[in-house]
């Protein structure tokens, strides 16, 4: 009985992906990942510079741009089912905005910043690289 176990057992684990190894690396990339999309959730815009090059960043006028494109892409595939648009203006409007209409307009995420987070993510993902390499640049000086 216990050697029909173990060999369900092993092909059961043998099934199951690898276990997950994060380096010191893979951990710092997602931490300052998750900094930088906070700070663009409160309304600061994400900037680095490395040493003897330009200036990087992702600015509130950078996320609005992409938000916007995301919601224009969802209205013209018809994605939004109700006026959703309209009842956002209206409750901004009248000081109350409708979180109903807002995540109507934006759609569903799983990303823990929602669907905001998610296009942020989108646009720092490319500057990960060059902003742990500017903060090492940093804590040498």
């Amino acid at each position: 009985m216990n050697a029909r176990f173990d060999i369900c057992q092993a092909a059961h684990d043998a099934k199951l992906p690898p276990p997950v190894s994060e380096t010191p690396e893979e951990l710092a990339r997602a931490e300052w990942l998750y900094n930088a999309i906070e700070d663009l959730m409160r309304g600061t815009s994400v900037e680095f510079q490395r040493r003897m090059h330009s200036p990087q960043s992702v600015t509130m006028a950078d996320l609005d741009l992409a938000v916007d494109a995301h919601v224009n892409r969802r209205l013209a595939d018809c994605k939004v089912g109700f006026p959703a648009l309209g009842r956002l203006l209206n409750s901004l409007a009248a000081g109350k905005p409708d979180k109903t209409a807002q995540s109507e307009l934006l759609g569903y995420s799983d990303h823990v910043f929602g669907m905001r987070g998610e296009i942020a993510e989108k646009l720092l993902q490319p500057l990960v690289d060059d902003a742990l390499i500017a903060q090492a640049e940093d804590l040498e000086l």
